[in-house]
């Protein structure tokens, strides 16, 4: 179980975008039996310059935020979480 900052920060994030990342889910072929948001447990975040990145990831796919906007999806593997750029692993559009 997640701490309960974590957890509303997750939910904050999944619940502001949902139609944004079920899409994005369905489109990259990760959405399975649907979205649950409960199964979302992990956040990492950091900031480039004025932009917040955020990956929110369960333990079968990541979703990349770009501030609170759902950028990309990929299926999560463990090596996203100690990369020095996390971000190198999604597709950010221009």
């Amino acid at each position: 179980m997640t701490a309960p900052t974590v957890e509303a920060a997750i939910h904050e994030l999944m619940d502001l975008a949902w139609n944004l990342v079920y899409d994005l889910l369905d489109k990259r072929g990760l959405l399975g039996d649907g979205l649950f948001v409960e199964e979302y447990t992990g956040i990492h975040s950091w900031v480039e310059g004025p932009t917040r990145y955020t990956v929110v990831h369960s333990r079968t796919a990541a979703v990349l935020f770009v501030d609170t906007r759902p950028v990309d999806a990929i299926v999560f593997h463990h090596d996203l979480l100690g990369a020095d750029d996390p971000s190198s692993f999604f597709s950010i559009p221009g």
